[in-house]
């Protein structure tokens, strides 16, 4: 027998009918998953919208390297891979400092 769940009942709908949900995800919160989940595959301008949303500074470019801070200071160097894709390697230092600043957001 297939028990039949009404919107309220389940905890889906808050009030006059508005959806009530635990969390938003955001741009940014969807940019982040898929960076934590595959660093390898995230396209440059990606890369750079996370560090503009994490509130990172744009310093300076020298060459073809890009140099930013985070909001404590931290340095981070990046450059743009092949294909137009941000390399691993620098996606994961930026998660860690992520990380460290938001204390696993």
């Amino acid at each position: 027998m297939r028990r039949h769940l009404s919107p309220l009942s389940t905890g889906l709908f808050y009030g006059a009918g508005e959806p009530e949900y635990s969390h938003t995800v955001t741009r940014q919160g969807k940019l982040l998953a898929r960076a934590r989940s595959n660093p390898r595959d995230l396209s440059f301008a990606d890369l750079q919208t996370l560090l503009r949303r994490a509130d990172w500074t744009f310093e300076y470019q020298s060459g073809s390297h890009q140099i930013w801070y985070s909001p404590t200071g931290c340095r981070l160097s990046i450059q743009e891979g092949r294909d137009g894709k941000a390399k691993g390697y620098q996606v994961e230092q930026f998660l860690m400092q992520y990380e460290v600043e938001h204390g696993g957001e």
